[in-house]
This record gives C-alpha cells, sequence and structure tokens, in this order.
C-alpha cells in the first residue's frame, strides 16, 4: 500500500503544478507536511514559501486560486505532482499562464518571451 509524500527525507518537497486540462507545466513551488494537509483538507494547492519563511495559499493576493483535481508523488517519494484547475489563467505572479514564459532561442543566444501576459502585476499586487 503506497504511503505518501515522505516529509521525513526533507521538511521541503518540490512541487510541479500541472495544468490538468491542458497538460501545461505552470510551476515548481515547495510544500512542507503542513500546507500538504492543508491542500488535502481544503481541496484548494497551499504552497510553503522559502522567502517568506510561511505558507503561502495560492491565490490570497491574486485571485489566481489553484484547485486539486489529482496527487501523484514520485518513486522517491520526495516530489510531487499536482494537476490543477489553474482559476483565473495565471499561475506566476508574473502576470502570465505559466512562470516558464521565456525559451531560449533557436540560435541560442538570448532567452525571447513566449506567454501572453494577462494580468499587470503592479496593479494586482500593488507594488
Amino acid at each position: 500500500m503506497a504511503v505518501g509524500p515522505d516529509f521525513q527525507k526533507s521538511s521541503l518537497l518540490p512541487v510541479i503544478a500541472q495544468d490538468a486540462a491542458s497538460g501545461d507545466v505552470l510551476m515548481l513551488a515547495y510544500m512542507n507536511d503542513e500546507a500538504y494537509r492543508e491542500t488535502l483538507r481544503t481541496g484548494r494547492v497551499c504552497y510553503f514559501s522559502r522567502s517568506r519563511n510561511k505558507l503561502w495559499r495560492k491565490g490570497e493576493e491574486s485571485g489566481n486560486v489553484q484547485e486539486v483535481c489529482e496527487i501523484y508523488y514520485d518513486c522517491d517519494a520526495d516530489t510531487l505532482l499536482i494537476k490543477v484547475n489553474q482559476i483565473g489563467g495565471a499561475a506566476c505572479h508574473e502576470g502570465y499562464k505559466s512562470c516558464f514564459f521565456r525559451r531560449l532561442s533557436a540560435d541560442g543566444g538570448a532567452f525571447e518571451v513566449v506567454g501572453e501576459r494577462l494580468f499587470d502585476p503592479a496593479v494586482v499586487y500593488k507594488k
């Protein structure tokens, strides 16, 4: 019987958020056991912010929440994949659907923005 993610191995586990409908990788963040338990309890993704050193309820400021569709963990039980319904369209705090909106150009000379900005972060976060 499967046990689940191993927070004894590491107190913070990497989490890949993937759009359940499109398969697009939206972001990479981290969870501690408390964030994981809250995610299970509420059905909305909660991460642990390393920069703020506290729980980060995805969308608490922007309204762009992530509803859990499915949760997977890897063979070592130290990485999570969460398939989500991305409410509001943008997972990235810079206003893009995905945090992976820059791609290395074909000639390898520079990164180019390939995503469309869905909101202005200065307006949403008032910074």
